[in-house]
């Protein structure tokens, strides 16, 4: 008997023991405006593991600050998702930039700075849907405008662009200021930002 309970539990008892594996780490891009300011909101979102500036959306190799004519300047985002979703990383995304404004963000203008979140093919129906309701829900005075787009290759930006607001606290807070990024966002979300 002891002998069966022995085998028994040798048997069975690896399975009951084991924990279940946490969820592998997800990967988001979004573009809204100046890559700091992208970075910087979705760093301090929990859940989020890291942010990292760069550039997507256009054809050429290696893309620089100096050259990513054709290019967003934008974030990727790797996130826990046991921690929060997609779904809602993509709910905070709108609500941290100007989804209404297709030249740019705030006080940074043209191309590389207009709003978009770039999706893979899982990721496509969710944000469709999320811009969908967005358009909907009446929270917006104007048109959302924000592409959602297939994602391309994201190229890292230099070291100096990482952690920008970390790095550099001051400079930072007098550009976001400077630039009129939190008053605007005030303006389009009002009781609605979160």
């Amino acid at each position: 008997m002891k002998r069966l309970l022995i085998m028994l539990f040798a048997l069975f008892a690896p399975a009951a023991l084991a924990q279940p594996k946490p969820a592998a780490p997800q990967e988001a891009i979004f573009a809204g405006g100046c890559f700091w300011c992208v970075e910087h909101d979705f760093a301090k979102i929990p859940g989020v593991l890291d942010a990292v500036s760069g550039y997507t959306g256009g054809d050429r190799l290696n893309p620089t600050y100096e050259n990513h004519e054709g290019f967003y300047e934008a974030v990727r985002v790797r996130f826990d998702p046991a921690k929060i979703s997609y779904p809602q990383l993509v709910e905070k995304f709108w609500r941290l930039v100007d989804p209404t404004d297709s030249g740019g963000q705030f006080c940074d203008r043209g191309d590389s700075y207009r709003t978009a979140i770039f999706v893979s093919p899982a990721q496509a129906p969710i944000a469709e849907a999320s811009k969908a309701a967005l358009a909907k829900n009446g929270a917006l005075k104007q048109p959302v405008v924000t592409p959602i787009l297939p994602a391309k290759r994201f190229w890292i930006a230099e070291d100096y662009h990482q952690d920008y607001a970390k790095k550099n606290p001051i400079r930072y807070n007098f550009y976001r200021n400077g630039c009129g990024r939190d008053a605007r966002i005030r303006a389009v979300w009002g009781a609605a930002k979160s």
